[in-house]
């Protein structure tokens, strides 16, 4: 990060040494640093000393209750919070579901992920994905965003034919 503010660095390291090192980039005067970061220590120092959070399943009532107030309690007011999501628009929710459940099996069994759909009280990813038609889409959308969500990180879930291309599609038509 010192870099990122101009500051000149050094580190001596098993792998890595740099002397006197400095970046400058063309024509930007602020880049923003945001850290994947879930977990109660790990998102008070994200809080602490970056710019943001970038997210996974994470669901909005997590997001309200742990990621959003972490910031808050750090003194920042206006974090860049990220929220990466699976969603997919369908009238076929509970096929969706189950498909979105089997293709994420992984991540409702590392303890990281696992920790989030604890505090959310979900079984497992489905239990958090955005699934249905684009009204159910577009409120759940803006739900994330009325919490202070600022970024939407799409995950488009494959879960049947054209799921990809009509949800792909819907989200280039979303203002804002």
């Amino acid at each position: 990060m010192p870099l990122l503010r101009g500051e000149t660095a050094s580190y001596q390291g098993e792998q890595y040494n740099v002397q006197g090192l400095t970046l400058d980039v063309p024509g930007v005067t602020d880049l923003p640093v945001v850290v994947a970061a879930l977990g109660p220590a790990m998102i008070k120092l994200t809080a602490e000393l970056a710019d943001g959070t970038n997210t996974w399943m994470v669901g909005p009532k997590t997001m309200e209750e742990h990621i959003i107030p972490s910031f808050h309690a750090a003194g920042r007011q206006d974090p860049a919070i990220v929220a990466g999501m699976p969603i997919v628009l369908t009238t076929n929710v509970d096929q969706a579901k189950e498909k979105i459940a089997q293709d994420l099996t992984v991540y409702g069994q590392l303890p990281s992920y696992r920790a989030m759909l604890d505090r959310e009280g979900a079984a497992g990813p489905a239990d958090i994905a955005i699934v249905g038609d684009e009204n159910q889409l577009r409120g759940q959308i803006k739900r994330f965003e009325d919490l202070g969500v600022t970024d939407f990180n799409a995950a488009i879930m494959d879960t049947e034919d054209g799921a990809y291309a009509r949800t792909l599609e819907f989200l280039g038509s979303i203002n804002g």
